[in-house]
């Protein structure tokens, strides 16, 4: 389990588990629950890159979003 500590969003953070580069795992640590549960839903099963090139950039407040981290965590992960 990979975790994330999220920067300028409501949500802390995410923990992620990525398996032969497909998302397995997603849950935001705080934030809006019903956003964050909904897009952790989404993208399990999704593959990790192209969850992480549709949700790069996606700006909320400032120039970020729970997406935005979203993929940077992706990107981040140990194994990509």
């Amino acid at each position: 389990m990979f975790h994330y500590t999220n920067q300028g969003t409501c949500s802390t953070g995410i923990d992620l588990e990525i398996q032969d580069g497909v998302i397995t795992y997603c849950k935001f640590i705080k934030g809006c629950k019903g956003n964050t549960e909904g897009l952790a839903r989404m993208v399990v099963g999704q593959k990790a890159s192209d969850v992480a090139s549709r949700l790069a950039g996606v700006p909320c407040r400032g120039n970020t979003s729970c997406p935005d981290q979203l993929a940077k965590a992706i990107l981040a992960y140990p194994q990509n």
